[in-house]
């Protein structure tokens, strides 16, 4: 009785069940584990840390494609064997989850300085254990693998511990220290942001070209252009270019900061671009990296004229309490009237914005917490170009090192509530380095004013909220920032002390600041398995293997985890660098919300199932390189795993037409010897192509070997081998059920689900029908628990008969291609059965052996084929020749539809003679010219030609 599958894989049901199964079993596991008895420390193992989604984040195509690659490694290299780890986790992402939290506030009417920093915190822990699952609840949706039991988060308490640590050693090292420097503030967060967290676009704006007017002149001025004229209220210098001849004469000189009427110096400096603007530069070192360097250089004030709301404050003068874009409307149309405007210009230029926030970043001069950079980035360029960490593809290796090579150092603290709070205290009573109490130097904002006692707290020193009774914690953890001088010293240490090292002090204020989430992302692969303890896993699974993520991050996280690991645990953290493209639409444009052509991983996964995605990203991907997808492309891979699907239900029910045991040694037919020979091919191919981390040209070859082959061959070959019954049904029931037990394993990686649920009906109906005899019937002898452990395809030793087997079935092939394009070319019906006489001279036992299969998949009359060493051709026969072969093709002339289009064909040939030999017999041939006259010639020949075989084949 044959075994009979559903029709149809039932993804909505059977996915959950499966995952749930793998987990239950505990296979997302590593076999060989530190923490358990029997373990063997000399077996290497294959270990990637999941790059941490956000934990209030949503699925979205690049997490499918970040999953579906690392899962697809991972399923690979368990099944070869090697003991797996996939370590899974989400970052606190301290932007965006504290932004999420802020605006649920704002819903209820509240911000977080009604709450204060410590109910705050608590408030987004709340959020963050409601909502934080959301998102590795759909990461185990894609099928993801990992050891759910070592799953982490950025603040758990271990991982704080190690940012703590690493913190602190990098401080004991010189290598953190507190610096003023211009950085990207976002006066929407109110924090400093990293390069990452800003996003540049293009916008069309306007060059100010305006006059800096000379302080001793008569009416002279220093032509200036700007982008933003509310910056001229910081400017503290007009710089121009040393050999600039136009304005040479103008060095030393002093001109007139607008409005203000602020006296500043014009200074030269080789820095100054003189092809942009007018060539003169003005200098705004509160409010742009680069004069900030000018201004360092040249000891330049500077100037702070804006707060962190983006308001101007008191140093604009007139144009204080008014917003930045307000005041630069204000400016310029006093300027106008003041006769200061030379002209405006269309300018179209690159504006950075805040990635969360939205809204244009403000340079912004700032003490700030830094890393020195240098130092880690040295060692890791060498190891890059050592070769002891790999990057593909290694295009990216010169961006790596471009990048690496021009670092500078990296600003680490942020404004925020939400992360790890920087490890440094501020003693009250300690002297500062100008001699007074430090409590002096450390100012809290509130901003938005507090109200406290009958006061309006917007800005106060801890002294004078101290000398007021108000330096009360429940007070200070309402202040939006605190601000505190370079002259302060900070104590830096692991755990909070209880006292002042120096004076003894209980008077202790911990920085405000928070680190930037990337700090400790740069722990993850080493942190993740327990650093800074010398634990199990960090010994047995550090450094790891693998480093997937996408290129756009390969500076901002790949590079400093490298660097991290080196200075931290001595070695690389991983050995690879893989790096995948974005995911974009069918025509290459960024997908985006705008544009409404976002595709949502969740609803493909409601569609089609989760394996069509997973197999559409990864078939789809070359290392490096952008992807388009489209709902076409999705679908397409759906009716691929329908295929697959499809094709196993034809495998389970053949069972039923072979005996349990066989009579005889087997008997193999060129079909099934050529299959055989096909997959050991493939197999080879495909690990060589993920050796090179190929993995989607190895998909592809998996495809059209089960499509191009297996289905629409062997499978056909196959049907009538079945019907035979008895020993030769039994041994192509084997082949099918060997081969099609290694396409799964080859599949499973991509398509996990629908590939672990067929095979499992396999090995049932395999173990049902034949017994004791089921491992022979398995790809390797041997039926694992379920796929996602059973052995990796490698392919058999070649056993010297292969390739003629190979050369003859394509030969086979070439023989019905070209016997379908002739009976297309005739316009026979497909249920026309065709006598045939085959002369195949060496070959012609091979195609004895599938006789029937030919004839099938030939549509040739099983009755009415010869196959011959050699033989005459029949008379009115077509003659097919395929390299060393003849096919000699007959007409069932009994057929009066066929003869009838046959003799129809026939007149219109007869026609097409008729005019081109009364046309080569007249004027035409003498005055055409000779070329035209043969290319008629030759039509004449080809009809002449063609006539003769429809006349042959009526039997004429």
């Amino acid at each position: 009785m044959a075994y009979e599958l559903p029709k149809t894989f039932d993804y909505r049901n059977l996915e959950p069940q499966i995952y749930q199964t793998w987990e239950r079993k505990g296979y997302f596991k590593p076999w060989n584990d530190p923490t358990k008895p029997g373990f063997d420390p000399s077996i290497e193992p294959f270990v990637i840390s999941m790059p941490p989604p956000n934990v209030t984040g949503e699925l979205h195509l690049g997490h499918a494609m970040m999953v579906a690659l690392e899962d697809l490694m991972i399923r690979q290299k368990r099944m070869e064997g090697v003991p797996t780890l996939w370590v899974p986790g989400t970052d606190h992402a301290g932007i965006a989850t504290q932004l999420m939290v802020e605006k649920d506030l704002a819903g209820q009417g509240k911000t977080r300085y009604d709450l204060g920093r410590e109910a705050f915190e608590q408030r987004v822990w709340d959020w963050k254990r409601k909502y934080g699952g959301i998102i590795t609840t759909q990461i185990r949706r894609l099928g993801a693998s990992c050891d759910w039991d070592r799953e982490k988060f950025t603040l758990d308490p271990d991982l704080y511990r190690a940012v703590m640590e690493a913190f602190v050693r990098l401080w004991e090292k010189g290598l953190i220290y507190r610096g003023y420097r211009v950085i990207n503030w976002s006066p929407g967060l109110q924090t400093a942001v990293s390069d990452l967290e800003v996003e540049y676009k293009e916008v069309q704006g306007k060059l100010y070209y305006f006059k800096y007017m000379l302080a001793d002149g008569e009416g002279e001025y220093i032509p200036v252009a700007t982008t933003r004229p509310e910056t001229i209220l910081g400017d503290t210098a007009v710089a121009v270019h040393p050999e600039d001849a136009r304005y040479q004469k103008y060095i030393g000189r002093e001109v007139v900061v607008p409005i203000l009427g602020r006296r500043i110096p014009v200074i030269a400096d080789e820095r100054v671009d003189r092809e942009f603007g007018t060539g003169a530069l003005k200098i705004t070192p509160g409010h742009d990296p680069v004069d900030f360097e000018i201004g360092q250089s040249h000891g330049l004030p500077v100037l702070i004229v804006m707060d962190e709301r983006g308001y101007m404050n008191a140093l604009a003068g007139p144009y204080a309490g008014l917003e930045r874009f307000e005041a630069r409307e204000k400016l310029w149309a006093d300027m106008k009237e003041a006769g200061l405007v030379l002209k405006e210009a269309p300018y179209l230029h690159r504006v950075p914005f805040a990635q969360r926030g939205g809204e244009p970043i403000e340079p912004l001069a700032s003490v700030q917490w830094f890393v020195r950079i240098q130092p880690l980035a040295k060692p890791a360029l060498e190891v890059v170009r050592a070769g002891r960490i790999r990057i593909i593809p290694e295009r990216f290796a010169k961006v790596y090192y471009h990048w690496l090579e021009n670092i500078r150092d990296w600003t680490i603290s942020r404004q925020l509530w939400w992360g790890h709070r920087i490890p440094a205290w501020y003693c009250m009573d300690c002297p500062a380095e100008d001699g007074r109490r430090q409590a002096e130097h450390v100012r809290f904002i509130f901003n938005p004013p507090l109200e406290v006692d009958g006061q309006t707290l917007e800005m106060a020193t801890y002294a004078e909220l101290e000398a007021q009774g108000l330096a009360r914690p429940e007070i200070l953890e309402k202040a939006a920032h605190m601000k505190v001088d370079l002259a302060v010293k900070p104590i830096v240490a692991r755990e909070a002390p209880e006292r002042c090292p120096v004076c003894g002090s209980t008077r202790l204020v911990q920085e405000a600041d928070v680190l930037d989430t990337w700090f400790s992302s740069g722990l993850w692969p080493f942190s993740t398995l327990g650093w800074p303890e010398d634990t199990p896993d960090y010994r047995y699974f550090y450094p790891t293997t693998v480093m997937e993520t996408g290129y756009d991050i390969l500076f901002f996280w790949v590079a400093r985890m490298i660097m991290m690991g080196l200075e931290f645990t001595g070695q690389e953290p991983f050995r690879i660098v893989y790096l995948h493209g974005l995911v974009r639409d069918e025509f290459g444009r960024k997908m985006s919300k705008t544009t409404g052509n976002v595709i949502n991983p969740l609803e493909v996964i409601e569609k089609y199932g989760t394996d069509p995605l997973r197999f559409t990203l990864l078939v789809g991907s070359a290392p490096g390189n952008d992807i388009n997808l489209s709902w076409k492309k999705i679908e397409a891979n759906r009716n691929f795993a329908n295929k697959v699907w499809n094709l196993g239900r034809f495998v389970l029910r053949a069972f039923a037409a072979a005996p349990a045991a066989p009579q005889a040694e087997p008997d193999w037919t060129l079909a099934d010897s050529w299959i055989w020979a096909r997959l050991q091919e493939v197999i080879r191919q495909v690990n060589a192509l993920n050796e090179r981390y190929l993995f989607g040209e190895a998909g592809k070859l998996v495809y059209e070997f089960v499509w191009g082959e297996f289905a629409d061959w062997y499978v056909e070959m196959a049907k009538p081998q079945l019907k035979a019954g008895g020993d030769r049904a039994y041994y192509t029931a084997l082949a099918l059920s060997k081969v099609l037990d290694a396409i799964l394993r080859l599949l499973h990686p991509y398509t996990p689900f629908v590939t672990e649920a067929l095979w499992g009906h396999l090995k049932t109906a395999v173990q049902q029908h034949f017994g004791d005899r089921a491992p022979e019937f398995s790809f390797d002898g041997q039926w694992a628990d379920m796929l996602i452990i059973a052995a990796w395809p490698q392919a058999h030793a070649p056993e010297g008969w292969e390739d003629a087997k190979l050369r003859t079935f394509r030969q086979l092939q070439a023989l019905v291609r070209a016997i379908r394009r002739y009976r297309a070319e005739r316009g026979l019906d497909p249920k026309t059965k065709l006598p045939a006489l085959i002369v195949a001279g060496d070959d012609r036992e091979a195609l004895e052996s599938v006789r029937a299969g030919l004839a099938l998949v030939a549509r040739l009359d099983p009755q009415a084929l010869r196959i011959a060493a050699q033989a005459e051709p029949p008379e009115g026969a077509t003659a097919i020749v395929v390299g060393p072969w003849t096919a000699y093709l007959g007409l069932p002339t009994a057929d009066p539809a066929l003869r009838a289009r046959l003799e129809k064909k026939l007149a219109e040939v007869e026609a097409q003679i008729a005019r081109l030999e009364n046309l080569l017999a007249g004027p035409f041939a003498q005055k055409a010219p000779p070329a035209v006259v043969q290319r008629e010639r030759d039509k004449l020949a080809r009809y002449r030609e063609e006539a003769a075989a429809l006349r042959r084949q009526l039997g004429a």
